[in-house]
């Protein structure tokens, strides 16, 4: 589970729709623009990313970085671990 803190992180990611990086725990990474949060069936915390036009619900719990990869006055990246 994340913290608030890093909540309001995503939530600006979202409010902007910024293009993110997801770097996940497990390897790899994910790009996207940053659309919602929201829970999926599972009630797991989840962003709603815009990959290549196909909207993607990622578990935040397998989060490891989020980068932002544009520039922007409120934050670089933000760590989950």
């Amino acid at each position: 589970m994340i913290t608030c803190n890093q909540h309001d992180y995503v939530e600006i990611a979202c409010t902007y729709r910024f293009l993110i990086r997801l770097v996940m725990k497990e390897g790899g990474s994910i790009v996207g623009t940053a659309l919602d949060t929201g829970l999926n069936d599972n009630r797991k915390e989840c962003i709603k990313l815009d990959v290549d036009g196909v909207e993607t619900w990622v578990v935040l719990d397998l989060v490891s970085r989020l980068d932002v990869l544009v520039e922007n006055p409120h934050f670089k990246n933000v760590r989950f671990d």
